[in-house]
């Protein structure tokens, strides 16, 4: 039976034919989550357990239940110092490169840099942007460099994205809930709308992205 996989939520619904990637915190982690992605967001780096945090991320990569670095990135309109950011986003990084496993990116006004430190660093694990929500032309330039971009809330609240979806290529995207009160079904709808696919297309698609970008942990 393929399950609706929801690529980034905060939310653990417990729903048997959902696949959800939940967001997790060192500071605030649920064991009790089967599939889940860890990492420091910016907008919570918090210097003083910053160490501590940085080890449980590196022992949580190393079980099976999780599925991904993130939320993790950088953001250019919060008063955290850019190069602050940096640094964090980096020491992660360097945590999951010595595995496969994907990267789930939080990025605001960031994308040149995001695209910078994904050559600087060679990283070769899977990048996802989470939350996409900008114009083709910044579509286009993380989808040349090999990045695949996860839509949900905007593309149900934003018809100009609607351009946007359509013109990415079905093995490149995902689609999430994030914090947004519908539910993953109601982004499947939508996307299966956009992309004129029967919504059990459109479940397929994401199924074999996820294998792929997942593949340590095909749950298929």
């Amino acid at each position: 039976m393929t399950k609706f996989i929801n690529l980034h939520t905060h939310n653990f619904s417990n729903n048997e034919y959902f696949l959800e990637v939940v967001n997790q915190y060192p500071w605030e982690f649920d064991d009790a989550v089967p599939n889940y992605s860890i990492g420091i967001h910016p907008w919570y780096i918090d210097h003083e357990r910053l160490q501590s945090d940085l080890n449980f991320i590196k022992e949580q990569l190393n079980l099976n239940e999780c599925l991904a670095l993130g939320e993790c990135g950088l953001d250019k309109r919060i008063e955290i110092p850019f190069q602050n950011q940096l640094k964090v986003f980096q020491q992660q990084i360097e945590l999951v490169q010595v595995s496969k496993k994907p990267i789930i990116l939080h990025c605001v006004a960031s994308f040149d840099e995001v695209i910078a430190i994904k050559k600087e660093m060679n990283i070769e694990n899977p990048m996802i942007i989470h939350g996409f929500s900008k114009n083709i032309y910044v579509a286009k330039s993380l989808l040349d460099k090999g990045f695949y971009l996860s839509f949900g809330k905007y593309l149900l609240r934003n018809p100009e994205l609607t351009s946007v979806f359509e013109y990415v290529p079905n093995d490149s995207f995902f689609l999430e809930t994030d914090t947004i009160e519908e539910t993953i079904v109601d982004v499947y709808q939508k996307a299966s709308n956009i992309k004129n696919i029967k919504i059990e297309v459109l479940e397929e698609v994401v199924k074999v992205n996820f294998n792929k970008a997942f593949f340590q942990h095909k749950l298929f």
